[in-house]
């Protein structure tokens, strides 16, 4: 899946303690938590967005300390 303000690849960050999670676009929220949905992915979003430099706001989407980083990331590198 690509990132709608940036046009790469989404892309599950493993950085930190809290373990996996994805910056997502606030406008592609929706289509993000479909695709985790129709795969049984366990997620939380932040309540928070934000927008540093007047660029488009992003959330964060949280897999939780249990995870599957690789999994989730496949699931959005095959998403069309």
């Amino acid at each position: 899946m690509i990132d709608i303000s940036t046009e790469r690849p989404l892309y599950v960050s493993t950085d930190g303690t809290a373990g996996p999670y994805i910056m997502v676009p606030l406008d592609q929220l929706d289509a993000v938590r479909r695709l985790l949905d129709q795969h049984s992915i366990r997620y939380s979003v932040d309540e928070d967005a934000i927008s540093l430099n007047d660029k488009p706001y992003v959330t964060v989407v949280d897999l939780g300390r249990g995870g599957d980083a690789a999994a989730v990331q496949t699931i959005l590198d095959n998403a069309r």
